[in-house]
């Protein structure tokens, strides 16, 4: 999620590989080798391999200017499932871009739909449009984007505070993320916490980037494992 915050930045080294994607199972193929950031690009002072994650770490002596991501290389996916795991502090900030775009005015800037998450589990699940449109669904809301007009909330998927308790904090969860065509919905821990329906055709995406955030802030940490991908 963006929020308009400045902070000081240090000079970095940006990495970049070629991309490659392993393990097929199921229609699932895993597309972080657990080893090394083989198949992303970001920035290596926020971002690292280590014990089988993807980790992105932000400390007192390299607080963020603006969000930064690290992006996956093996293409840009439309219709998809992505599932994986996370764990993050609770003063962390980050989430999941998908079907997104670079956003030129920042390094390693995303601007697209994204799975919110956060320590503190206000966020978690939701659909927030990064430099965008801004919330499109809150957890617990099912909702239809048309052009011009504020999201429509059009059923409930459970009360937030129901739906909240099943997000465990500081601990690992599952996140599972199902785009397609103009319907994208969000799972966690096998729970349905957001779906939107996209009929905004000058705005809505079929495909793009795909990438991990950490959110400008305090000092956070957050990691991702097990990250799989597969076309619909």
């Amino acid at each position: 999620m963006l929020k308009n915050v400045a902070l000081i930045t240090f000079p970095v080294i940006l990495f970049t590989f070629n991309a490659t994607a392993q393990h097929s199972k199921g229609g699932f193929t895993k597309i972080f080798d657990g080893e090394s950031l083989k198949g992303w690009k970001g920035d290596s002072v926020y971002w690292r391999a280590e014990n089988n994650c993807i980790v992105g770490e932000v400390t007192p002596a390299t607080t963020l200017k603006s969000n930064t991501f690290i992006i996956y290389q093996g293409g840009q996916p439309g219709d998809f499932e992505l599932k994986a795991e996370f764990k993050i502090t609770e003063a962390g900030n980050s989430g999941i871009n998908y079907r997104s775009e670079l956003f030129t005015e920042a390094p390693n800037a995303l601007k697209g739909y994204q799975a919110d998450i956060d320590g503190k589990n206000v966020y978690t699940g939701q659909n927030y449009e990064e430099r965008g449109r801004g919330f499109l669904a809150k957890r617990g809301e099912n909702a239809v984007l048309e052009e011009g007009k504020d999201p429509k909330i059009v059923s409930s998927l459970g009360n937030d505070d129901s739906l909240k308790n099943i997000i465990k904090a500081n601990d690992w969860n599952t996140i599972r993320i199902v785009a397609k065509g103009k319907k994208l919905r969000h799972y966690i821990n096998g729970v349905l916490m957001s779906e939107v329906t996209d009929n905004d055709i000058s705005k809505r995406k079929a495909k793009g980037l795909l990438g991990f955030q950490v959110h400008v802030g305090p000092p956070m940490r957050v990691e991702y494992r097990n990250i799989y991908l597969k076309s619909l």
